[in-house]
């Protein structure tokens, strides 16, 4: 994972514990995987919209060319 061994995680992890307190940090991890899931939600109905167009299109050449 990044290269990082188990030494440098533990005094990330520290660093973070220090920075933010014990409490604070399942709100941070909460708060980003939150924001992660709505990134990808996101892009998937923006991908299925494309989709949907594309079809419309298809489906309307196909009705000129009759």
């Amino acid at each position: 994972m990044f290269g990082l061994g188990p030494t440098e995680l533990i005094i990330i992890g520290v660093i973070l514990v220090v920075l933010f307190g014990g409490k604070k940090i399942p709100e941070l991890a909460s708060g980003l995987g939150s924001g992660i899931r709505n990134f990808k939600k996101a892009m998937n109905e923006d991908e299925e919209a494309g989709k949907e167009k594309v079809t419309r299109l298809e489906e309307t050449a196909s009705k000129q060319l009759k």
